[in-house]
């Protein structure tokens, strides 16, 4: 029965992909809004904490969601992209929603997404997509799970993002710079104000450091909406950092309370910085940021936070990392934890990017760390041709550090032959989280993290 569950769960994942990618979405609400009308309104039944940023959005998503789960609340989750399967998407109480209840909530959102398209169709409009699709089944597995808090990771941008349905009573703003430039703009205040439209009348937002620039849109779209506002570092921020073992031990200073060094099984300057950004909403949602978080739930909500794909152990021996960094600002915090965290003496880099990212600026970021590059490609139909990548990469760090591969398991198998033959060695596979997908599939089928 579970495998008849499974091949169904798939099923769903592939009629979604039927719909138009996530690459190229609908720039607008009304037809999200339609169908979750044709549902009963679903995001209505559990307030929702609604994040958005450029990076870290799922790191940051994740630790809040963990802190509310330690508080005996009942979660729901939705990130994107998926790195290993699409339930991933959809988390339910710290677990990816189970495929039975993938499947039955499905069949009973399909019909309601075959009238909206029909109608859209009528109109002469594009039929739902698949992200707006995937939102619509989202809020309804939640309102059937039920769930008593939501936290909600926009797919893209914020305004026009079909998440935007739902109405956050908690606003959440990580780092915003230059990413998908085609859709939401190429100036990091227009990609701000598209971001700011998440902010609903009367919420109360929070913000990690921002540009001056983005810090304006923000500010503006707070005090149209009659919002709050609360930004790091005034109102909170990372107090201190020290690397431990399997992750670090972070001080917070909230914005009710300072809670002292807290374990945080996450590498990287910057999950500390995702971690401040969560407490904050955390305090902000159960306590409009007047009250402390209770101390020792706050350490089992760090203690069991996860972030899958990102600086992820997913191979020993040789030590092999992957982490999802697509853009120059991932790139350049991928780097910095490298450095800090890692005692590697050498590194490859694994190297696949979307042909709609800024690979350049990605290369450069990582060639101050990098002793080699194996360029190849995901799956993906976006994914950048390897041979032209593997040009901009020659054109970076020169031929001797540069080397071609067809396909993903031949680059990994190649850069784990050098790891082993050299001491403290590591292989790291980033660019895009498709690949990163593959790799941990890879590690998981041949078992590399048990030693050979």
């Amino acid at each position: 029965m579970s495998d008849d569950f499974r091949d169904a769960a798939d099923g769903v994942y592939q009629a979604l992909l039927a719909r138009v990618g996530e690459g190229t979405p609908e720039r607008r609400l009304d037809a999200t809004r339609r169908a979750v009308e044709l549902l009963g309104d679903p995001q209505r039944a559990y307030p929702i904490i609604h994040i958005t940023g450029t990076n870290g959005k799922t790191s940051t998503s994740r630790i809040a969601e963990s802190i509310l789960r330690a508080y005996g609340l009942r979660t729901g989750l939705l990130t994107s992209p998926h790195l290993m399967r699409f339930n991933e998407r959809i988390v339910i109480d710290g677990e990816p929603i189970g495929d039975e209840d993938l499947v039955r909530n499905w069949e009973d959102v399909q019909p309601y997404l075959e009238i909206v398209d029909a109608e859209l169709v009528e109109a002469g409009k594009a039929p739902l997509t698949f992200f707006e699709a995937l939102t619509a089944l989202a809020f309804a597995a939640f309102a059937d799970a039920p769930v008593d808090v939501a936290v909600i990771e926009v797919g893209m941008g914020g305004e026009w993002d079909s998440t935007n349905v739902g109405d956050g009573q908690v606003a959440v703003f990580t780092p915003i710079s230059l990413d998908h430039t085609k859709a939401l703009g190429d100036t990091v205040a227009a990609i701000a104000r598209t971001k700011s439209g998440i902010i609903k009348p009367a919420a109360d937002v929070v913000s990690a450091a921002q540009t001056a620039d983005a810090l304006v849109e923000l500010t503006q779209a707070a005090e149209l909406t009659e919002s709050t506002f609360a930004s790091q570092p005034d109102a909170f921020d990372v107090a201190s950092t020290s690397v431990a073992v399997g992750g670090q031990l972070v001080s917070i200073r909230g914005r009710a309370a300072t809670y002292d060094e807290l374990f945080l099984p996450l590498y990287g300057d910057h999950q500390a910085q995702n971690a401040a950004v969560a407490v904050a909403a955390v305090e902000t949602f159960l306590g409009r940021g007047t009250q402390p978080l209770n101390p020792a739930l706050l350490e089992e909500g760090f203690a069991t936070a996860t972030s899958p794909g990102r600086l992820q152990l997913i191979g020993i021996e040789p030590t092999i990392l992957v982490d999802a960094a697509h853009n120059p600002a991932g790139a350049k915090t991928l780097t910095a934890a490298l450095r800090s965290y890692f005692g590697f003496e050498e590194i490859v880099f694994v190297l696949g990017i979307l042909g709609d990212k800024d690979a350049s600026g990605i290369v450069r970021e990582l060639s101050s760390v990098a002793t080699r590059f194996h360029v190849t490609r995901s799956v993906s139909d976006r994914s950048m041709d390897e041979e032209k990548l593997g040009d901009l990469v020659r054109a970076t760090v020169g031929p001797d550090r540069t080397f071609v591969f067809g396909n993903l398991l031949d680059a990994l198998e190649d850069a784990r032959d050098w790891a082993q033959d050299g001491e403290r060695r590591a292989v790291v596979v980033t660019g895009s989280i498709t690949l990163v997908g593959e790799a941990m599939a890879f590690a998981e089928d041949e078992n590399w993290k048990s030693a050979e």
